[in-house]
């Protein structure tokens, strides 16, 4: 779960796919920020009970009838934060290439 601050509202997003320098959300068409909005970023990773609080810049806008798919770009957060997050996304990769090479062996 994320939640984007856009003129200080919160809204709140899913997370589709996260990396170290940045991620992929869908938002309520009506609230999503427009691409080239700086953003503040609440981000929830499984696992972990503090939240990584980010900057970013919308790059990408899609819309469908109910939600928008939202791409964004991290321009600043904490360095330890950032590791957090890189040290997550690395975690992810390897499970998902674990249960990947033993179905190829089954």
């Amino acid at each position: 779960m994320v939640t984007s601050y856009v003129h200080d509202r919160p809204i709140r997003a899913l997370a589709s796919n996260l990396s170290d320098t940045g991620i992929n959300m869908s938002s309520i068409s009506m609230l999503a920020p427009p691409p080239g909005l700086v953003v503040g970023l609440e981000i929830d990773l499984p696992g972990l009970s503090d939240s990584i609080w980010a900057s970013g810049q919308i790059c990408y806008r899609k819309d469908d009838r109910m939600a928008s798919g939202l791409g964004v770009r991290f321009l600043a957060m904490a360095r330890s934060q950032a590791r957090t997050v890189r040290d997550f996304c690395v975690e992810m990769r390897r499970k998902n290439l674990g249960s990947l090479l033993a179905r190829i062996r089954a």
